[in-house]
């Protein structure tokens, strides 16, 4: 059974774009390095033919792979976001009980996390410790480095 990722409409264009590419340029790419390496002669002593041979290989399973994430990829409709709950896509400002610090992010799919753009994946330790918390609730987050404590202060959709 495959598990369904929500996205933005951006992120799964992006993703499909990404499936583009990889099938409509580095595929043939693929198959024109092995045929160039196959005119090189002997096949059982040739390692540019299984260098090319193994590259292609990897690229199929990461299509394949790609293929399998957009076709259970939904897209989901911000405005309808229940806001009363932190859920995939919601935007969540959190507060460190330990050191004060406050911080807003946004839970989106593993392949849309940007840190650097406050965008975490809903996978993360931190993203499964928020989702179906609320407003004023306190979660205790299991991370690598031990429990941290977060209390939720502010859900909305943006």
């Amino acid at each position: 059974m495959s598990k369904v990722s929500y996205y933005t409409p951006e992120g799964l264009k992006k993703l499909r774009d990404e499936l583009d590419q990889l099938r409509d340029v580095e595929r043939p790419k693929a198959s024109q390095a092995i045929a160039e390496a196959r005119d090189k002669g002997d096949l059982s002593e040739n390692a540019e033919y299984d260098a090319a041979k193994e590259a292609q290989g990897l690229l199929e399973l990461k299509i394949a792979k790609l293929e399998e994430v957009v076709a259970n990829a939904r897209i989901i409709d911000e405005s309808q976001l229940d806001t009363s709950k932190v859920l995939v896509h919601s935007t969540v400002k959190i507060k460190n009980t330990t050191n004060g610090a406050e911080v807003t992010y946004k839970l989106v799919a593993q392949s849309e996390a940007d840190l650097k753009s406050g965008k975490i994946s809903v996978d993360s330790p931190i993203g499964k410790g928020l989702l179906g918390k609320k407003v004023g609730e306190v979660a205790e987050i299991q991370v690598p480095r031990g429990v941290m404590t977060f209390e939720i202060l502010e859900i909305s959709r943006d």
